[in-house]
């Protein structure tokens, strides 16, 4: 008898979670959280990066064990840019940030890890630099209207909660001044708390 509620339990638990990551699914919710945005170092000039932010909405389509994940969110990047002649640009932007995700994801019961990689689109919201001058252009970070980028990372469910940890790796050139030989890409980590507001 033992044996039979025992079995009978793990056909049910089986169930369920096949189930779960074979059913369609939809999600939305919102997150936060901090940024931490790198521009790699080109010959002349030194760079501080800076801590940002994170803030906006996701939402998730899943079947199969698999995922799709568009989020839309507003961030800010911060660096500070010098020469070798000791001119120093602080340069600040806000963007909005289109990435289009897609993954997998392992577990059930409201608990699980998932994994996923995809293109991110930045559209610039504000570009502020303490140096624009012609003097000091050499400095001046050409940051694009519009920027690509390459997003890995892995997150963790908890019930309605997930904590997502990110790379993103900038895909088009961002030049120096007028440059064309001078040039770095964005490099950004960030590290988000988000909340599920509801599922499907």
């Amino acid at each position: 008898m033992k044996k039979i509620v025992l079995t009978l339990l793990i056909c049910s638990a089986l169930t369920r979670f096949v189930s779960a990551q074979t059913l369609p699914s939809f999600q939305f919710g919102i997150k936060g959280g901090i940024d931490y945005s790198a521009f790699p170092t080109t010959g002349v000039f030194n760079t501080s990066n800076q801590a940002g932010y994170v803030g906006g909405l996701w939402a998730r389509f899943g079947a199969l064990g698999f995922n799709f994940q568009p989020e839309m969110y507003l961030t800010g990047k911060d660096v500070n840019i010098t020469d070798n002649m000791g001119n120093t640009n602080h340069a600040s932007f806000n963007s909005l940030d289109v990435p289009l995700l897609f993954g997998g994801k392992v577990g059930a019961f409201g608990f699980g890890a998932r994994f996923y990689t995809g293109p991110v689109i930045s559209f610039a919201l504000n570009n502020t630099q303490t140096l624009s001058d012609a003097e000091h252009d050499a400095v001046h970070l050409d940051y694009k209207n519009q920027n690509y980028a390459w997003q890995v990372g892995t997150g963790v469910d908890i019930r309605s909660l997930s904590i997502d940890l990110r790379y993103e790796a900038g895909l088009n050139k961002i030049n120096y001044g007028t440059n064309d030989d001078s040039h770095t890409r964005i490099n950004l980590f960030s590290l988000t708390l988000a909340y599920k507001i509801f599922s499907l």
